[in-house]
């Protein structure tokens, strides 16, 4: 277990180097200031960059001409790809094709013209070179003519990578899970049941745990593009998925606008389908609302060193409190369930804070937000929770609740400026300082009043809505 979570740690120290260019928008918007961000294997973006970035994204994604999705309006063109977002590309055989898993190649079944050749790594992190090195690279051909098909399928196929970041709770949902929803609403006009999903890097762990939203998005077995060895032939085939950045949904990129509400309501479904196990949560109380203290333990940083004193602090306030600590090999569904059912969610910044994405609208979520983070915590989170209308509250500690200060002193500038020690760069000595080191010692009362209204909201919630 401990390794598992070191392990998880690890990615999401990483990670935060890689989720750079997005962030930068972000501290654009807040701060009028340029600041350059340089990361090693990554190309160095100014912030000006990055807002032309963002705004051709916006703009390039829907034909101009037609106002609808640029994607489909090549029908003329037998192989076709967009490579205009910094995020990602996709790439569509407008015909009959037939897939060579074995060669990782898409080939007109009736070729003609001239010959075209495109290839694509279809997962939504374009811009990190070092990531997409890593994902398998596919091949879309016009001629010459491909193998003789062996499995005739009547529904298209949508062709992605599970590759990247898969393992890490945040990104698994951030650049798998939420952008495959967005592709089939943008693609397939929410024929999601006549798709059938070709996944490279399709582990079975991956596949379980996320296999009662893979069957609600499509009722075809998936194809293994690493495994499978025999030819497929489908009508047509879109590879990519279209991403709108970290944890968000664009309404006004899709053809039927949806939001992170709408996909939480498709979670809702696809977990409803399952029978609540009896012994998954807790009996609920007919008078005290469920309080969902998300924990962190071990050695991966970032521990709620006295989560035992706030335990007992939201219990003594009226909650009926209950700990949670996820780890990678936790059941979706139940965990599912315990949120679902419950008012409100606290927890200190960390991938784990991804499950606030199974909280009903209206429940309440406080994130506790170390030192230096704090537009990390925005961007991951809280902009997210936003969307989702829940009750969002944001506790910034002071640095007295750090266990930083115990190393460095009150008076360092690691403590007291954060932002002008970090400077231009997020370097993974900053990482480590911040994300690493740091441990969060909650002072009972400041974080009192938080606890206090998150239960009077709560309650209010509780009576309305169960």
């Amino acid at each position: 277990m401990a390794a598992m979570k070191k392990r998880d740690s690890a990615a999401i120290v990483i990670s935060m180097v890689l989720l750079l260019p997005y962030f930068v928008i972000q501290i654009k918007f807040f701060s009028n200031s340029k600041l350059n961000v340089s990361v090693a294997d990554h190309s160095t973006k100014s912030l000006q960059e990055s807002k032309h970035l963002e705004a051709k994204t916006i703009s390039s994604s829907r034909d101009p001409q037609q106002n609808r999705p640029l994607y489909s309006s090549h029908r003329n063109r037998r192989i076709v790809c967009n490579r205009s977002h910094d995020s990602y590309d996709t790439c569509d055989v407008n015909g009959p094709t037939v897939l060579d898993p074995t060669t990782s190649t898409f080939f007109l079944t009736d070729p003609s013209g001239p010959t075209v050749v495109e290839k694509i790594r279809p997962y939504p992190r374009k811009f990190e070179n070092s990531t997409q090195s890593r994902i398998k690279e596919l091949t879309l051909v016009s001629g010459p003519k491909g193998p003789p098909c062996q499995v005739q399928h009547n529904a298209p196929a949508l062709v992605f990578s599970a590759g990247g970041y898969t393992g890490n709770f945040f990104h698994e949902f951030g650049d798998g899970i939420i952008p495959l929803y967005i592709t089939i609403n943008t693609l397939f006009n929410n024929r999601r049941q006549d798709v059938v999903l070709v996944i490279s890097k399709s582990r079975d762990w991956w596949v379980h745990k996320y296999s009662e939203v893979l069957q609600s998005l499509s009722k075809h077995p998936i194809i293994n593009l690493d495994n499978d060895t025999v030819s497929h032939c489908f009508p047509y085939a879109r590879l990519g998925l279209i991403s709108h950045g970290f944890m968000t949904i664009n309404p006004n990129l899709l053809p039927n606008p949806k939001s992170l509400i709408q996909f939480r309501d498709f979670l809702d479904k696809s977990y409803s389908q399952k029978p609540i196990s009896k012994s998954s949560i807790p009996n609920p109380s007919k008078t005290r609302p469920r309080l969902v203290l998300v924990s962190r333990t071990g050695n991966v940083g970032r521990v709620l060193l006295n989560q035992e004193e706030v335990r007992k602090e939201a219990e003594r306030l009226g909650f009926d409190v209950v700990v949670f600590d996820p780890s990678p090999s936790t059941p979706l569904g139940s965990a599912y369930d315990l949120i679902n059912s419950s008012h409100a969610m606290v927890g200190v910044h960390g991938a784990a804070l991804t499950h606030l994405l199974f909280l009903r609208p209206g429940s309440t979520f406080i994130q506790v937000v170390p030192l230096g983070v704090g537009w990390l915590a925005e961007v991951c989170f809280g902009k997210p929770a936003r969307e989702m209308g829940l009750a969002y509250a944001e506790y910034r500690i002071i640095a007295e609740e750090s266990s930083l200060v115990e190393k460095y002193g009150r008076d360092e500038m690691v403590i007291r400026d954060p932002v002008g020690w970090r400077g231009k760069g997020w370097s993974n000595e900053v990482m480590n300082v911040y994300l690493k080191e740091q441990n969060v010692r909650l002072n009972l009362d400041r974080f009192r009043g938080y606890l206090k209204e998150a239960y009077r909201k709560s309650r209010k919630f509780m009576k309305k809505e169960g």
